[in-house]
């Protein structure tokens, strides 16, 4: 931008000015509207750390005082009354919000890096976490998808409800040694939740193809933000004869294709065998020279982990197995298994040396 306190900077005075109906003004005006929309941005950040930074301080305070002198639910409920008298009109004091300010800073005061964290997403993804998320592993990883995807609360409330936390860190464990020889298949996961689809218990492949691409948005949700939608049933052309690619994506962060296919049933070893011939194809013919090996999935409304184990041992195509479910997982059936998982963890951990 133009100092135009420096001496050397002349403002036009052209005589002759442009007839404005001449102009495309979407494209005159479009370096305009990314000046105003960046700078709303970052208004718009520079005020929610703010606010975020103004809501700790007044739980940290009360929590003081709850702790010191004993002021509890009606001290802030007269709290809340006073300040709406004193200005009045101002929003986000009511008693239950000041008492969550109070609990979000007893929940993190603690954790430096999360106390910072928290106040780059919005106080509304806060209180979802903060309800949702039981442990400091599980609001991070909430509070880590918030601030990159930049999520709205629905959203947001969408992947707690979903369990996404706790499926994440199964599927992880669950595939640790294919992501160790594979670390690009770490995008996705061996179980994902279609409950927005609508779909009845039977149902063929189409309808499950059909209602994934009339429901993108949520199922990109699901799988993750940075896959970006190519195409359905896409065309590969193989000597004389063409196949199709259920659902074909990008993945932004990996820079490469990821091919999806569909199945309503439970696996069969033959699904890798066709999708590996797939990704044989994306990467000779599709594939561009600046991305990556296209990586697979094959999606399964059931799956015997035996069966898998033994189809993937001698696979060296980067492709993962997946089960849907067209109902949110039971919460309290994945909480129990990821707690035996980090139970069994802690047991299997090298004991520290000790000096004597």
């Amino acid at each position: 931008m133009a100092d135009l306190t420096r001496p050397d900077v002349k403002l036009s005075t052209s005589l002759r000015e442009i007839d404005p109906s001449s102009l495309d003004l979407d494209q005159a005006f479009a370096p305009l509207l990314q000046i105003i929309e960046q700078a709303r941005a970052r208004a718009y950040r520079a005020i929610n750390y703010e606010l975020l930074g103004m809501y700790w301080d007044v739980g940290e305070y009360i929590s003081h005082k709850a702790c010191d002198d004993a002021w509890g639910k009606g001290v802030v409920k007269a709290f809340a009354d006073w300040i709406q008298r004193r200005i009045p009109g101002i929003t986000g004091f009511s008693a239950p919000n000041v008492w969550r300010m109070k609990q979000l800073f007893e929940t993190y005061s603690g954790n430096q890096k999360l106390s910072t964290l928290l106040r780059e997403t919005t106080w509304s993804n806060n209180l979802a976490i903060l309800a949702g998320a039981k442990t400091d592993e599980a609001r991070e990883f909430y509070l880590v998808l918030a601030v990159k995807y930049r999520y709205a609360f629905k959203e947001l409330q969408r992947q707690i409800d979903s369990m996404l936390y706790e499926r994440t860190m199964l599927s992880n464990e669950a595939n640790k040694e294919i992501i160790a020889a594979r670390p690009e298949l770490a995008a996705l996961r061996d179980s994902y939740s279609l409950e927005f689809l609508g779909l009845p218990s039977q149902h063929r492949e189409r309808d499950l193809r059909v209602a994934i691409v009339a429901n993108l948005r949520d199922f990109i949700l699901e799988f993750g933000r940075d896959f970006a939608f190519v195409g359905q049933e896409y065309r590969l052309q193989v000597g004389n004869h063409d196949y199709f690619v259920d659902l074909l994506f990008q993945n932004r962060d990996l820079n490469c294709l990821v091919a999806i296919e569909l199945k309503t049933g439970e696996f069969k070893p033959d699904y890798l065998g066709q999708l590996n011939f797939y990704l044989e194809a994306l990467d000779r013919d599709v594939k561009k020279p600046h991305e990556n090996p296209s990586v697979g999935l094959i999606l399964c409304a059931g799956k015997d982990d035996t069966v898998i184990e033994y189809a993937m041992s001698r696979s060296l195509s980067p492709a993962m197995v997946a089960d849907y479910q067209l109902h949110l997982p039971d919460k309290k059936v994945l909480e129990a298994k990821l707690k035996e998982l980090t139970e069994a963890a802690e047991v299997d951990a090298p004991e520290e040396e000790t000096s004597t």
